[in-house]
């Protein structure tokens, strides 16, 4: 410890770290309404731009520094949060997680080349020094927010809201990239470390177009795609099949007396059981496959190249894991309630058996679901195809 807090700093340091300093502020200050929009839109762990400048910080600045340019640049970011104040305790978790990252960075680097690395004439082991670096930042920080998150809310942890969505890790590697090129720039030409500022801005900007897609394009409760973006692609897949001959199914899926979980438990479990449904679609479907919901309990599903004899397969394994499914949630008041015995109603069609257009295909699905429900619930119906699939409800 005392090692530490006595490790020299020089003129050239303090210079170097104001840099640095100066560069993360007013990045922070130029791009803070397009970061104010990405935060509000994530649902997923918030990838800010500080490793941008804190990798470099790491592998150039005495290590007592590194904490410190983290807690400016932490600092700087709450405090300019006017709309909604950040926590004191996130605030800290999130400097010392960038400031643990770094040092790790640091001895990575120095395992692989030593502690000389970054003036070695042996470029190959100095690239290599650097990769290597990116790498422990990277491992280390998801290592640290995954269980930071974790142990916050572990009832409510799921694999994509402790990693991330891929684009969001892709978004952290290429920030680190990006901090690895600042870091060439202030070792061999320090000028054009301002160059970072418009790649920077470029990313940030397409990031955001990228979010604001997906919210137009998205059900925000459940994650699929909602009713303009699902019939979209649907007659997107209608021209395709139109051009190749192709078949397509469409089913309807609606949840059986969906009102009594929202009366029973209230609404926050009732949601949870729709989230819970989207996942089960989700893994149940193709990825070229369309899931979307189109409002309360109504889920529709358009298997892309599958008749209506493989679709009413594919709807009655759905029919049966929708009644095994047990999900785990709260009443309004708190307290901890399991949801199980659940059932849905499915009606399948299929193009071009059941319509020449889309929502003629639709119109045929729906129809089939409340023959559905007229028949005892709990059943897998299909139009062209003459058979009723499941248990009476």
């Amino acid at each position: 410890m005392t090692s530490f807090v006595f490790v020299p700093v020089t003129a050239a340091d303090l210079g170097m770290f104001a840099l640095l300093a100066g560069l993360g502020l007013v990045h922070a200050e130029v791009t803070r309404k397009i970061e104010r929009i990405r935060r509000s839109l994530s649902v997923t762990p918030y990838i800010n731009m500080t490793s941008v400048w804190m990798l470099p910080a790491a592998l150039l600045l005495p290590m007592p520094l590194v904490p410190v340019l983290s807690c400016v640049l932490y600092l700087h970011l709450a405090f300019r949060r006017r709309m909604r104040r950040v926590a004191p305790h996130r605030t800290i978790t999130n400097a010392s997680t960038t400031s643990m990252a770094s040092f790790a960075s640091l001895l990575a680097l120095h395992l692989v080349a030593g502690p000389v690395a970054l003036t070695s004439s042996d470029v190959d082991t100095t690239t290599l020094a650097i990769f290597a670096a990116v790498a422990a930042y990277f491992v280390v920080d998801a290592l640290i927010t995954v269980i930071a998150l974790y142990f916050a809310a572990p009832e409510k942890a799921t694999a994509r809201s402790l990693l991330g969505s891929f684009e969001d890790n892709a978004l952290e590697l290429t920030n680190l990239c990006l901090g690895a090129l600042l870091l060439a720039a202030l070792l061999f030409a320090p000028a054009l470390s301002a160059a970072i500022f418009f790649p920077m801005f470029v990313l940030q900007k397409a990031v955001l177009a990228k979010q604001l897609e997906e919210l137009a394009s998205k059900d925000q409760k459940t994650g699929l795609l909602n009713s303009v973006a699902w019939h979209s692609s649907g007659n997107n897949e209608l021209s395709r099949a139109g051009r190749t001959g192709a078949a397509f199914s469409v089913l309807m899926i609606d949840l059986d007396y969906f009102k009594k979980i929202n009366d029973t438990f209230g609404h926050l479990a009732g949601d949870d059981m729709l989230i819970a449904l989207a996942d089960l679609l989700k893994r149940e479907t193709r990825s070229h496959d369309l899931v979307g919901r189109f409002g309360g309990e109504e889920f529709v599903v358009l298997l892309a190249g599958s008749g209506e004899a493989d679709a009413l397969v594919a709807a009655e394994r759905i029919r049966h894991q929708i009644t095994e499914m047990v999900v785990q949630s709260r009443m309004n008041d708190g307290s901890p309630v399991t949801i199980a015995d659940r059932s849905a109603s499915i009606g399948v069609a299929a193009y071009p058996a059941s319509g020449d257009t889309l929502e003629e295909v639709l119109a045929a699905a729906d129809a089939a679901v409340y023959a559905a429900k007229r028949s005892g619930r709990n059943r897998v119906v299909g139009t062209s195809i003459s058979d009723l699939v499941g248990t009476p409800g």
